[in-house]
């Protein structure tokens, strides 16, 4: 039976853009045909599918003195559309990082600029009800101009769902919380190692993990370097911290972003902004976890902020912010390397990519 596959893009609204937009892949073609737009929303930056695959869930990204909302929607293959279930109010200032439990029973957002974390309960008929627990981080690292204050930005399950660690740009830590689903109010608890430390100055962004569960990466936006951590026992035990730097690169502006690693795991790609506009190509040793550096793909476009790897691995999509399109890449499975294979979808300020396939 052929596979359906959806693309959901989380915008910012600040420009053209009316909200999230849903494209269907032709299976012939493999071209991306736009089907739907969920408008009147603000700033419905990251999105998280529901383990359930009939709902998906935004953050409404506020600024820096605004507390932000949640969006919920069902969604209808058959017709392609989001209808808005409910805006639930009152998260944490400059929420840019959603995710939800493998029950699909909990969202929880990083709060960027209040530096803190959201825990919504999801009622059974998919909406959001309010916060439930709110977890602060306190501290500061040595990067005067973004770490002042703690900065969360990004919310990542570990493999079996069991723990949660949160990258806080502005402390330069990892924290690491345990999840508990039976606590209906209160999921998440320091873990028994409630953070691990970063290279100072690093400005931990996103994470990910192998599939193997075996090794995490998280990248740093400050810094413009990755480290790899192998993952035992609820811990995560650094080995190497790495540039994603061109060899010949004398500059400092990295802003780098997203991070993901190969279906296959054998390679690890992080998007570059600042003045690079690439993505950065690495191969993961099979048995240590450890990285070597093979290369760069240039983005295609300005400020490739996210970007994801279809579920077969053989496709990049890279949106690029400020370029206002998503430029879509053929992944060699041997090299790791990514061409450019002339697809390009047109979309306003893309921000966050998610892909629902349906058998």
């Amino acid at each position: 039976m052929q596979k359906t596959q959806f693309l959901f893009v989380g915008t910012y609204t600040s420009g053209e853009s009316k909200g999230i937009y849903v494209y269907k892949k032709d299976p012939a073609t493999g071209q991306f045909h736009h089907v739907s737009t969920a408008e009147g929303l603000s700033n419905p930056s990251f999105l998280v599918v529901a383990p359930d695959q009939k709902h998906v869930y935004a953050v409404s990204e506020s600024g820096k003195n605004r507390t932000g909302s949640v969006y919920a929607f069902s969604f209808d293959a058959a017709s392609g559309r989001l209808t808005l279930l409910n805006q639930q109010d009152g998260v944490g200032n400059g929420p840019c990082h959603i995710n939800m439990d493998k029950a699909g029973k909990f969202a929880i957002t990083g709060n960027y600029a209040g530096g803190s974390i959201s825990v919504m309960p999801v009622r059974t008929d998919g909406t959001v009800s309010t916060a439930s627990q709110t977890l602060v981080h306190n501290g500061s690292s040595i990067v005067a101009s973004r770490q002042k204050a703690p900065h969360v930005h990004s919310i990542n399950f570990s493999p079996d769902g069991k723990q949660v660690f949160v990258p806080d740009l502005g402390i330069d830590k990892i924290m690491v919380y345990d999840f508990n689903t039976a606590h209906a109010i209160a999921p998440l608890r320091a873990a028994a190692t409630p953070s691990v430390n970063v290279e100072p100055g690093g400005g931990p962004r996103h994470l990910t993990f192998s599939p193997n569960g075996q090794f995490a990466y998280v990248v740093h936006e400050i810094s413009g370097k990755v480290t790899a951590f192998r993952y035992e026992n609820g811990t995560l035990r650094p080995l190497q911290t790495i540039s994603a730097a061109p060899a010949d690169y004398t500059g400092s502006n990295f802003s780098s972003a997203d991070i993901h690693v190969s279906p296959d795991g054998k390679h690890l790609y992080m998007s570059n902004r600042g003045d690079l506009n690439n993505i950065s190509i690495f191969s993961i040793h099979p048995e240590t976890g450890m990285l070597q550096l093979l290369g760069h793909q240039a983005s295609g476009g300005q400020h490739p902020r996210n970007f994801m790897i279809d579920p077969s691995g053989n496709f990049l999509l890279a949106a690029n912010q400020n370029g206002n399109n998503i430029v879509i890449f053929k992944r060699d499975a041997a090299t790791g390397l990514l061409s450019p294979t002339g697809q390009e979808i047109q979309v306003p300020n893309p921000v966050c990519l998610k892909m629902l396939t349906l058998e």
